[in-house]
């Protein structure tokens, strides 16, 4: 870019309580699927950043999406504590705030999160998942509703599912924008390292493929990641909090890690795009998401 052009850029936060699709919004806005998604809430526990870099009405812009965990209002343990600080820590120095709430659904854990958000920096309201009402007149009513709750920079009803609308966002955002230089180089996508892009794939399958309980006491350890002659070579570990933990995800001849390995592989490939070769282990851990120290060292800021 012309260092004399005029550019935008700037970071902004999406937030919201669990659940309502943040990691869908953020990959939706970026173009590629960067923060891990399941249907189960508490799927992201770490701030993701993810960089896209697009002119908006003729003016080259640099969008740093943070997608961050969803805010927790009911558990006290310390991997629900260090996620409830990643996301204070990301509120405090962004350029503009995505608040992203549920078409019809407006709960004490959403206005929680609403009081979270500076008043001094420029938030937007993001009211997702609107392809999925019957009735499309509860829209409007719930837009004006939402409108009463504190002075917005913009509402914009979307689906982040279907990509719906994300054009009208994007132009929103930009417009709070600052000018300012790029912040990173112009085909970056994320600030993440391979390593820790690779323990997400694998927790994003045990989401998808486990119990509805099970994923919450499993996190993932990258033990080695290297590139042998252009092949990246990751070995990674799944600690889960007791035995019967490890059964089930090892399943009956050992299938459902194969599965899990397998399509954690293939995602890999995609986003890396080369070749891997992964080799996975179930170790138990007790305790692991309640000790402060342990969660640090696995990479919990």
């Amino acid at each position: 870019m012309n260092s004399e052009t005029t550019s935008k850029c700037g970071a902004i936060a999406v937030v919201g309580r669990p659940n309502v699709g943040k990691s869908t919004l953020m990959n939706g806005l970026i173009g590629e699927h960067l923060s891990i998604t399941s249907s189960k809430p508490q799927t992201t526990r770490h701030r993701v950043t993810g960089v896209v870099t697009e002119p908006v009405d003729g003016t080259p812009t640099q969008f740093v999406f943070v997608d961050t965990p969803g805010f927790q209002t009911k558990h006290s343990n310390a991997l629900n504590k260090t996620m409830n600080r990643s996301v204070l820590t990301a509120l405090a120095d962004v350029n503009v705030v995505l608040w992203v709430i549920e078409q019809g659904k407006l709960g004490p854990a959403d206005l929680k999160v609403l009081e979270l958000c500076p008043k001094s920096v420029p938030l937007i309201a993001v009211v997702n998942k609107v392809d999925l009402l019957k009735d499309k007149g509860e829209v409007l009513p719930f837009l004006q509703k939402i409108s009463g709750l504190r002075e917005f920079a913009a509402i914009v009803p979307v689906s982040a599912q279907a990509e719906k609308n994300l054009d009208s966002l994007r132009s929103a955002i930009a417009k709070e924008l600052p000018e300012q230089p790029f912040f990173f180089e112009e085909d970056m996508l994320t600030d993440r390292p391979e390593k820790f892009l690779a323990a997400e794939r694998i927790r994003e399958k045990l989401f998808r493929l486990v119990g509805d309980e099970l994923p919450y006491t499993c996190t993932v350890v990258i033990d080695q990641f290297v590139i042998e002659e252009g092949r990246r070579v990751i070995h990674a570990s799944i600690l889960v909090d007791r035995d019967n933990h490890k059964a089930m995800i090892i399943g009956k001849g050992g299938e459902k890690l194969k599965r899990i390995a397998s399509e954690a592989r293939a995602d890999m490939e995609r986003l890396f795009d080369g070749s891997v070769h992964l080799e996975t282990w179930v170790k138990v851990r007790s305790g692991w998401a309640d000790n402060a120290g342990l969660l640090q060292s696995l990479g919990y800021e």
